[in-house]
Parts: structure tokens; C-alpha cells; sequence
């Protein structure tokens, strides 16, 4: 685990102006409402609810949801798992699909420990293969434990996947036949509908994506075989899902943070409002006429889901960030002639795209009070960055 740097906790307690840049900052209060607003959201629409724990990387927040409610964490990949497991997360699904045999057999070992101390430890499959090569690893480590398994469904994402019906109904014939592995139900992400912008699109899709879940659950139970759960969901749609009936589990993450890409959506008025939580820190170290640039390029932020967008306070201080490269951003006035920041002045930046962004930075730094005058009261680390095996 890496030790937090002496000039890191010599930060708490002191004013938000004492942050050096550029920095990873989260406005603590913005995320407790976010949070709070999740676990009412879950609880009114009795859904369980398991973020994806990939957005913030930290075992502490993990804990923290769970203390407000989630039943556990997806994780992504299975290095995440084992770190998050060794600073005390007991539930964990990994929703990705694992074929090395070297990492399976490593699966079975993290089941079996996570098994010993009361934890859980799901896996997705969307292959016969890797099912064979997963019952395989839990008995070359000769695990006792019984590992859940939720077949994925590809439902537009376009990414893994067996494809819903009689393929999946295959696949649970499958795991039915490994005493060791018990099918947990059906994994149905549609991780591009999340940012489909109006309302009615991303309706239509998860519409979609039910009908086909329900026809690939109604065959598994004709079958004589369980489904236990329907998981699934993002921040984008988690209204419909949570909403249908069908769904007994949202992974949504991105609600803690919330990027500047999610703030692009149309808002349905039946989901929470979640507002941003996490910002870039920059200081503008260079000015002319016709711009500024701050000191926080695409090395503290990241940009496939676009740059990131500049808080405003004042409706009169607008400003439009352009690419400066790795370590400058570049400022312009959204008018010709118009408002410019001051030398030294400090200005907040909404990542475009918050899972990566966070993945570059080893802390964060958790404010009280607001971004304008607060306090800083933690520094929290990034366990799981560069997590990637």
C-alpha cells in the first residue's frame, strides 16, 4: 500500500487554498448527497444496489457505500478484486470475463479466502470454455467453496456477451453441471445506452434490453434451472432498470463522482439529481490577451469522453477549455474580448470522464465546506490505480 506523503496530511485541516496543483479534489459534501440520494433512490425502489468500484479505486469509499447501503463492489478486473479483498471488502463481483488459467487459479484462491471469512467472491462467464476453465482452477486449488457465476448478456453493448435466448440457456446448462459453481442469474449491462442523450432513447433501449432478459430468463426456468438475479445497470438508465421489475441489482458507479459527459444527459425528473463531486485543481501560470493556461494537461485528466469543462461560478466568467497538451490547458473567454482569470488564479476543472481521471492520480483530496473557502478533512488513496491484470 503506498503511504500518504507528509505534505498530503499536513494539508488536513487546512484551507482548500493550501492545495498545491494540479489535484485530484473531491467536494466530500456534493458526494455524501450523492450517495445519500442513491441509497433512498435503491431503498424506495427495493433494488440492492453494488457500484462499480473501478470509478473511485478506494477501499475506503468502498466501505463507506457500504456503509450506506451497497451489498458490495464490481470490480472490472481481477487485480482489483485481491487488493480491495486485502483492505477489508468482503463482496465482490467481478463483471468481466477472466480466461488465463494463471488468473483463474488465482479467482479460486480469492474465492476460497473471501469464502473463509464470511466474504463472496461472482465472476461473469459468456463462454463454455470459460466456464470448464474456471470449475477447472477451483479444483486445481482444491477450493471447498462454491463460486457464483452470472452468465453475460450482450443487450447493445457490442462488447462481451453471449447473445440472449438459447445461446445463454446453453451456458446455464453448463455451469449446472460444476457442483462448484452455482448460477447466480444474468448480467445485463447496456453500457452505451448510459450515454444516450434524451430521455426517450435511453427508455427505448433498456425497454429493449428487458424484453430480451425476460425471454432468456423465462427459458433457464423452463429449463428446471434458477435465476437468481438480474444485474446490471449505469448511471445513465438506472431509473428503468430499477423501475422494471425485473432488475434485483444496479451497478451504477458513476453517480458518486459525475463527469462532465454524464451532465450531457437530458435528465429524467424520476432520477436523483447527482451533482459533481470530483475536480481538477489547476492554477493559470501563463496569460495573454487572448487566453490563459493552466498547469493541469491530459497527465491529470482524462479525455475519451472529451476535455473536461471548467466549473462556473459567475455566469459572467465563462471560459472554454482547449487542449495544451500533457501538462497545460488552454483557457478561452466563450465571447471575443470576453473575461480572462488573473495570473495565479485558481480554477476547477469537471473531468470529462471520471474513472480514468482518477486512475492517474495516486490521492485525492477530500474537502469540506465547498471548493470556494472549505477545509481540507482527508487524503484518500487510489488503491487500485494501475490495477490492470
Amino acid at each position: 500500500m503506498k503511504s500518504i506523503p507528509d505534505y498530503l496530511l499536513q494539508l488536513q485541516g487546512k484551507s482548500v487554498d493550501q492545495i498545491e496543483t494540479p489535484a485530484l479534489v473531491i467536494d466530500l459534501d456534493a458526494m455524501d448527497r450523492n450517495i445519500q440520494r442513491m441509497a433512498d433512490f435503491t431503498r424506495k425502489h427495493r433494488v440492492r444496489w453494488r457500484p462499480h468500484a473501478k470509478l473511485h479505486k478506494s477501499a475506503d469509499i468502498a466501505l463507506l457505500l457500504e456503509q450506506a447501503g451497497a451489498i458490495g463492489h464490481c470490480v472490472q478486473k481481477l487485480s482489483e478484486a485481491e487488493i480491495l479483498a486485502s483492505l477489508g471488502v468482503n463482496n465482490l463481483y467481478i463483471s468481466n470475463e477472466i480466461i488465463a488459467p494463471t488468473k483463474l487459479r488465482r479467482v479460486a484462491q480469492l474465492a476460497q479466502d473471501l469464502d473463509a471469512r464470511g466474504g463472496r467472491l461472482a465472476i461473469a462467464v459468456d463462454s463454455e470454455v470459460g466456464i470448464e476453465m474456471l470449475a477447472r482452477a477451483l479444483r486445481d486449488v482444491n477450493s471447498h467453496g462454491i463460486i457464483d457465476v452470472f452468465i453475460e448478456l450482450d443487450v447493445g453493448q457490442g462488447r462481451c456477451g453471449v447473445h440472449p435466448g438459447e445461446p445463454a440457456l446453453e451456458l446455464a446448462k453448463a455451469i449446472a453441471e460444476h457442483p462448484a459453481l452455482r448460477l447466480a442469474g444474468l448480467h445485463a449491462y447496456h453500457g452505451r445506452a448510459q450515454h444516450f442523450r434524451t430521455i426517450a432513447d435511453r427508455r427505448q433501449a433498456i425497454a429493449q434490453v428487458i424484453e430480451e432478459v425476460e425471454h432468456t430468463r423465462k427459458l433457464i426456468l423452463d429449463a428446471g434451472l434458477q435465476v437468481h438475479l438480474i444485474t446490471g445497470s449505469g448511471t445513465g438508465t438506472l431509473i428503468h432498470e430499477a423501475a422494471s421489475g425485473v432488475y434485483g441489482e444496479l451497478q451504477a458507479g458513476s453517480f458518486l463522482f459525475m463527469d462532465a459527459d454524464y451532465a450531457q444527459n437530458e435528465r429524467d425528473p424520476a432520477q436523483p439529481a447527482f451533482e459533481h463531486a470530483l475536480f481538477v485543481k489547476s492554477q493559470v501560470i501563463s496569460a495573454d490577451d487572448k487566453h490563459a493556461v493552466c498547469d493541469a494537461g491530459h497527465k491529470s485528466h482524462a479525455i475519451d469522453s472529451g476535455l473536461p469543462k471548467v466549473r462556473v461560478t459567475d455566469e459572467s466568467e465563462q471560459l472554454q477549455f482547449a487542449n495544451g497538451g500533457d501538462e497545460h490547458g488552454l483557457l478561452h473567454p466563450t465571447s471575443t474580448g470576453g473575461w480572462l482569470p488573473a495570473l495565479g488564479a485558481t480554477v476547477w476543472l469537471i473531468p470529462g470522464h471520471c474513472d480514468p481521471t482518477v486512475n492517474l492520480h495516486d490521492f485525492m483530496i477530500g474537502v469540506r465546506g465547498g471548493l470556494d473557502g472549505g477545509t481540507v478533512e482527508s487524503i484518500v488513496r487510489v488503491d487500485t490505480r494501475g490495477a490492470l491484470r
